[in-house]
């Protein structure tokens, strides 16, 4: 029995027969099990702050203490499960695939069983990619309208939860400053021509990028990255975090980088993704911060100018769990450490660039200042004026820098396994890794933009 009533009207009652509550009662049940399966597609898996923590005045060993600061620290929480992440391999042995490949279910299986075949262990997948486009639906109101129409898996999700079941480890790419989408879409963020005033920049294949300096889009950069970990992506791995290039550089303005140098600007997005994505609070209690990795021109290794990109390897190396250098041998110039075709030598390059990559990351000094560096001091003595005085000495700079001292296996180099100004088979591609391994690393990261890769360069499993 149920009651009813509208404002001055007098209470009816009305009874209802046991086959309508019935059919209520079923409606209900099918409504909840809608809504339990379908609400989690369309919001966003994002995690969401959640109410502080309340105060806790024990600790371990039931003594009071002044647990302040931990009352006001706010966990996130997840709108669905929290994925099974699986850790970072002592040593990564990773292919890439591309946006289209990983929504094309018979090409991506053909890669998922070179994997299981061979010492491979891990794969990276775009999920942001040079269009500027995501490679998974989302119903995030700041992410939906950059989901591809065109290549993608929208059954991203369990196609990681496949992959981790394998033992599997799965980066996402993200594609930063080139984003031909967003700067259609957000001019005012845009790298801008000179002249026509206003207009938004392009390179020679047409790409457009959004300026280093932009900070709305370093945010944008921050929610797709939660997005992403939120679906069970291990590591987010960050490409293109640099300036244009190969266009017309002399017809270019940087609105908002404005004249601060290339190298400072770039850190300071270093350290704004290093802050936002490894603070502990943004995620579940449970979930770690995702692991981060950054993909830098090769030649970071042996120069220490920026390149005029703004990269430079040891501004990169305190906000990155792993810094992946890309040193295709195709892509160094003629006459490189006198190499007259440097492609032609691909294990000696390879142990070149390499090496010198090693020793600058664990040096305990550099050239390059970065942010909390200082100079390195050293004494001299000076020599009596004259007869009148004596010896003294003085702390004078050497012209280096404080540096913190990083683990070689921070070095993860992407390798070649494409033709381009030669035939790459299976003599150049196990040369590169070869010479990975004879400076002393482990990982290592085969590219080829066709996702086919050299099937006998790699050994099979164990």
């Amino acid at each position: 029995m149920t009651t009813r009533q509208k404002k001055g009207e007098k209470i009816e009652s009305t009874t209802y027969s046991g086959a309508f509550l019935l059919g209520i009662g079923v409606v209900a049940l099918v409504l909840s099990v809608a809504v339990f399966f379908l609400v989690p597609f369309f919001m966003p898996t994002i995690y969401e702050l959640d109410t502080p923590l309340e105060a806790t005045s024990t600790t371990s060993g039931g003594e009071l203490t002044d647990t302040t600061d931990v009352a006001q620290e706010t966990r996130a929480t997840s709108t669905g499960p929290i994925p099974k992440y699986i850790p970072t391999p002592d040593a990564v042995r990773a292919i890439y695939m591309t946006q289209c490949v990983v929504g094309t279910p018979t090409f991506r299986a053909d890669l998922v069983k070179l994997i299981d075949e061979t010492e491979l262990n891990a794969i990276i997948i775009d999920i942001k990619d040079y269009t500027g486009k995501l490679a998974f639906d989302t119903n995030h109101p700041d992410l939906r309208n950059s989901v591809s129409d065109q290549c993608g898996a929208r059954d991203i999700k369990t196609f990681i939860e496949m992959l981790h079941s394998k033992g599997i480890y799965v980066m996402g790419r993200i594609t930063v400053f080139q984003d031909p989408y967003y700067s259609l879409a957000h001019p005012e963020l845009a790298v801008k021509f000179a002249s026509p005033a206003g207009a938004v920049w392009k390179d020679h294949k047409g790409l457009s990028f959004i300026d280093v300096g932009a900070k709305p889009y370093w945010d944008y950069i921050i929610t797709l990255s939660r997005e992403a970990h939120a679906l069970g992506f291990d590591e987010l791995n960050y490409d293109y975090i640099r300036y244009p290039s190969d266009g017309p550089m002399k017809n270019i303005v940087f609105e908002w980088a404005g004249n601060k140098e290339k190298q400072v600007m770039l850190e300071e997005f270093y350290a704004y993704l290093h802050k936002e994505m490894k603070d502990p609070t943004k995620y579940p209690v449970g979930v770690n911060p995702p692991i981060l990795s950054a993909d830098l021109f090769g030649m970071v290794t042996t120069n220490y100018d920026d390149l005029n990109i703004g990269q430079v390897l040891e501004r990169a190396l305190p906000y990155f769990d792993y810094v992946a250098p890309m040193v295709y041998p195709s892509h160094y110039p003629s006459g490189f450490n006198g190499w007259n075709n440097p492609n032609t030598v691909p294990y000696e390059l390879i142990k070149f660039v390499m090496g010198s990559a090693v020793r600058r990351t664990i040096a305990s000094e550099s050239p390059i200042e970065v942010f909390g560096s200082s100079p390195v001091m050293k004494t001299i003595v000076v020599p009596p004026t004259s007869s009148t005085t004596a010896t003294t000495t003085k702390e004078v700079p050497t012209g280096n820098y404080t540096k913190e001292v990083y683990d070689k296996d921070k070095m993860r180099p992407w390798i070649q396994d494409f033709d381009y100004g030669g035939n790459y088979d299976v003599a150049e591609v196990r040369a590169q890794i070869q010479a990975t391994y004879d400076v002393g690393l482990d990982s290592w990261m085969l590219w080829a933009p066709s996702n086919r890769y050299t099937r006998g360069a790699l050994k099979n499993a164990e």
